[in-house]
């Protein structure tokens, strides 16, 4: 799809001349000889121009205005100016208003290509990121955090809450994998700040070094081995969000260097002595109790008492097993969609266990559980043999009670075999243990015998019957 071009120009010549140009060089271009005729394109036929380039000072007005009345409708388009006699104090206000040049009569064409083309880049930047953020914002709304239990009811209202007011830091607390992570895009993405960035940093991932320069960033020679200037992440999410996970494992003399950049929304970056303005919104989340480390002197009280305006605690999924019933369908709906795969019956056995696990790796590791077993699936029925849930025997499809060691086998999931690997181990297992019967084979495994049929072939294994 060709870039589009409104030109605004009352010169007959010249405004034919700039069209036919531009749409030999592939651009889409409209031509509007007044702001009136501009003004009716961008309004009432809902024009929205990649670039507009246009003449200062028309019959019926001057183009700053038009700009002014229209930049907040087009945040996504460049303006360029051109003007014959152009003053001091309207080339001021034009880059106020934020437009991208202002060039005198005559330009050279060659020129003027060159500050277009650079015009349309930007513009495009702006364009992906804002669809970016409105996609953001769709995914990423309260709604997206599920389950019907009375916690993830007030957990929801809390959320639309927030994304209504301009809070400035907030703790995000409970156990791993309960959906910090999804909570902090929530927040960001439903918020006045989506189309400024998310940048987020894991606490417990950088050893303390590492994680100054990467948060307050460093100019060249601040250290060995920096050899050029970094911007860290504090400054990269000015205007946006700053997620800081697993805030807990900060060391100390660093918590006191982010308390004072977000008191003063002023920091150095290390090796500077310039200080940097910024205006971030913090997000700290951590698995653990942040009040208890306050009283045990492992983590500063000024530190808490400044990110806590707001406090959410998520609930972990063993007390909300009522959830499971949305989380659980939604997340074979997911991996269905992405496997190429057909799960739509969840047998009452394969629930029961469901709600009998205690789930101490929370939604991320029931997620896991659901991937596994979807992927494993040879039909429609979920299989509950590949559930491997900690401390319960497997589950042959349709029998509740436990069965036999003799009668399963062990799949390990350290990385050393892949999903074929696995698949043929499985069935060469089960035929060995039925003496090479197809039959007996497929019965045991819950699929037919013309699936066992190719998968056999598929893996070069012998069969009898």
């Amino acid at each position: 799809m060709p870039n589009s071009l409104l030109i605004i120009e009352d010169e007959a010549l010249l405004g034919q001349e700039l069209t036919r140009h531009y749409r030999r060089a592939g651009w889409e271009v409209e031509l509007a000889r007044s702001l009136a005729d501009a003004r009716r394109r961008l309004e009432e036929q809902h024009l929205e121009p990649l670039v507009i380039l246009s003449d200062m000072n028309l019959p019926d007005g001057n183009a700053l205005d038009l700009m002014e009345q229209l930049k907040g409708r087009l945040p996504h388009c460049e303006w360029l100016f051109l003007t014959g006699y152009g003053s001091v104090q309207e080339s001021v206000r034009a880059l106020r208003l934020g437009a991208y040049e202002f060039l005198e009569k005559p330009c050279e064409m060659d020129r003027l290509d060159l500050v277009l083309a650079s015009a349309s880049r930007s513009a495009l930047a702006q364009r992906r990121l804002i669809e970016q953020a409105e996609l953001g914002h769709r995914r990423y709304s309260p709604e997206a955090y599920v389950g019907k239990s009375q916690a993830a009811q007030r957990v929801r209202e809390m959320l639309a809450r927030l994304t209504r007011v301009p809070f400035s830091a907030i703790v995000i607390g409970g156990e791993t994998g309960t959906g910090k992570g999804l909570v902090a895009r929530i927040l960001h993405y439903g918020g006045k700040r989506a189309q400024n960035p998310l940048v987020e940093l894991n606490c417990a991932a950088l050893p303390r070094e590492l994680l100054e320069s990467q948060l307050f960033g460093h100019e060249a020679g601040a250290f060995t081995g920096a050899v050029g200037r970094h911007r860290g992440l504090i400054e990269q999410a000015d205007g946006g969000t700053l997620f800081l996970d697993e805030i807990g494992e900060m060391p100390m003399d660093l918590q006191a260097k982010l308390l004072k950049a977000i008191e003063d929304r002023k920091f150095r970056r290390l090796g500077s002595e310039r200080e940097i303005s910024v205006d971030v919104q913090v997000l700290a989340a951590s698995h653990r109790d942040l009040e208890a480390m306050v009283r045990d002197g492992e983590f500063r009280s000024d530190l808490y008492h400044r990110l806590s305006v707001f406090k959410l605690m998520l609930p972990p999924l063993r007390e909300v097993l009522e959830d499971l019933e949305e989380l659980v369908p939604l997340f074979v709906a997911e991996i269905n969609a992405k496997a190429a795969k057909q799960i739509k019956i969840i047998p009452d056995a394969v629930w029961a266990a469901l709600r009998a696990h205690d789930w101490p790796g929370n939604v991320r590791e029931l997620h896991n559980v659901v991937e596994r077993c979807v992927l494993f699936a040879d039909g429609p029925l979920f299989p509950a043999q590949w559930l491997q849930l900690p401390g319960r025997s497997a589950m042959a499809p349709g029998q509740p009670a436990p069965i036999s060691e003799a009668d399963g086998l062990f799949i390990p999931l350290d990385g050393s075999m892949d999903l074929d690997d696995m698949d043929r181990y499985i069935i060469e297992t089960t035929l060995n243990r039925h003496h090479g019967n197809v039959t007996a084979a497929a019965r045991a495994l819950g699929t037919t015998r013309e699936t066992l049929r190719y998968r056999i072939r598929k893996y070069g294994l012998r069969e009898t019957v």
